[in-house]
């Protein structure tokens, strides 16, 4: 076993039948969280080149449009730990049916957005059901797993989310240059309804029956994020500063005294005891700063391709397609590794790749052709691939069993805050006219630089833990 994820207490012997689910349930379970995982994946991920037209059709700037990606984003991050924690008390796998059915009714509200205001309250619509999805999603998978596979299963879940997200851009420049823009909003809800039609194989709903409702800490949690996010967007995005930056201070309040109640609570819903950890709570701030790169940039470059090196939207979306579809490839191969070596290996190694590819793409110069921005994005891509997986598994696989939705929701809120305001970065950039320059890239550098050091620190302090 890796070093920086040595056990905190003796392993329990399991049988197969108590560790994972028995085949061939465990098979058509996968199905069904790979189905639902691709669609929220693949609606996070397909309006990215859709951004410029939605702009031109409803009349808004380039700095406003992007709170299509940060609404969205905004809505999941705010209800990913209150729903983990319902889901302890209602079922894991209730819960995840019924947001998928919540996300297929907002779906077909997009037909009826007209307006940008209409269109931000139905992507608001869609996070609430893929929140409540995603909230129990990887403890379900943890339950899928066997525990000596988990790693692996992590790996698979990472393709599934590789190729997803390889889809959506080449989907959304297709959709966008021969259909209405409102389809890319739609364009998943098939795997919505596949994933439902095999759903009874998932890990049974058992409800913890000892878990007390927690309506005051959830309702504080999400109001605290939305304080902290919403006043940031605010703040960059209005026409004044000031009231999105007092939003932000007094969100900050909020959260100091979240974190003074939540740790005087035996279950919190803000994980206070698993961030405290600093195994999980490092990983998860690492994973924060690493989402904040991988999906700022990702955000940024259908700008500079389009308004600075003249493609169209189908052309970016091809142009894109080299980074999920390396991650295709790593990822996989990433998570096996991380059964064997330590995380920390990976991930260090994984930061000086993807800086490596950031470095490069701030020098392709003003008229690159199309290889010259692929290879650029395929060395980028292959450092996030060499960290993601492995770093989830520590989150995942390191939390006690009973607090497995907890760590799953610490772990969606984590990359989703990170992606929130990586959109929220790229957002300043380009109200400063800096978005379409290097300075985007040089921002993912130097937070891939905070993700690496946050991962030598976590196995610099396990290891003086140790011995």
């Amino acid at each position: 076993m890796p070093a920086d994820t040595a056990p905190s207490s003796p392993p329990i012997e399991r049988t197969e039948e108590e560790d994972g689910l028995p085949m061939p349930r465990r098979i058509w379970a996968i199905v069904a969280i790979s189905f639902g995982t691709a669609l929220f994946v693949l609606d996070g991920n397909v309006a990215n080149v859709a951004l410029p037209t939605i702009a031109r059709d409803l009349g808004v700037s380039n700095a406003d449009v992007t709170n299509v990606v940060t609404v969205y984003q905004l809505v999941l991050v705010m209800v990913l730990l209150p729903f983990s924690s319902m889901g302890d008390r209602i079922g894991h796998r209730t819960l995840y049916q019924a947001g998928q059915a919540i996300f297929l009714v907002a779906s077909a509200l997009t037909f009826f957005a007209n307006d940008f205001l209409m269109l931000l309250a139905v992507r608001a619509g869609q996070a609430l059901g893929a929140g409540m999805a995603l909230s129990v999603s990887a403890a379900m998978l943890r339950a899928t797993y066997p525990a000596r596979s988990l790693g692996s299963g992590m790996g698979i879940n990472s393709v599934v989310v590789a190729s997803s997200a390889a889809i959506a851009p080449t989907l959304g420049g297709f959709v966008v240059e021969h259909v209405d823009w409102r389809w890319v909003f739609i364009a998943g809800a098939p795997m919505a309804l596949l994933s439902l039609l095999v759903g009874r194989s998932l890990p049974d709903p058992v409800k913890l029956l000892d878990r007390k409702r927690e309506t005051l800490s959830g309702v504080w949690s999400a109001l605290t994020l939305l304080l902290l996010i919403g006043g940031l967007q605010w703040a960059t995005h209005g026409a004044e500063w000031w009231p999105g930056a007092v939003a932000a201070a007094i969100g900050v309040v909020s959260l100091l005294l979240l974190i003074r109640r939540e740790r005087a609570r035996e279950n919190p819903v803000l994980p206070v005891d698993l961030l405290a950890t600093p195994v999980l709570g490092l990983s998860a701030l690492a994973a924060v700063a690493a989402f904040m790169a991988s999906g700022g940039i990702m955000i940024s470059l259908p700008f500079l391709f389009q308004q600075s090196f003249g493609y169209s939207a189908a052309e970016v979306g091809l142009l894109l397609l080299p980074f999920p579809l390396t991650l295709l490839f790593v990822a996989p191969f990433a998570g096996w590794l991380s059964d064997r070596i330590a995380a920390t290996k990976l991930g260090l190694t994984g930061m000086a790749l993807a800086i490596l590819g950031l470095a490069l793409l701030m020098t392709m110069g003003n008229d690159p052709g199309w290889q010259a921005i692929a290879w650029r994005l395929a060395i980028m891509a292959a450092g996030f691939g060499l960290f993601f997986a492995p770093n989830s598994r520590l989150i995942i696989g390191r939390a006690p069993k009973a607090r497995a939705a907890a760590a799953g929701g610490m772990l969606s809120t984590s990359r989703l805050l990170g992606q929130t305001l990586g959109a929220a970065m790229i957002g300043v950039l380009l109200a400063a006219n800096l978005g379409t320059g290097p300075a985007p890239m040089a921002a993912a550098m130097i937070l891939c630089v905070l993700a690496a050091a946050c991962g030598l620190t976590r196995f610099l302090t396990v290891r003086r833990q140790a011995g």
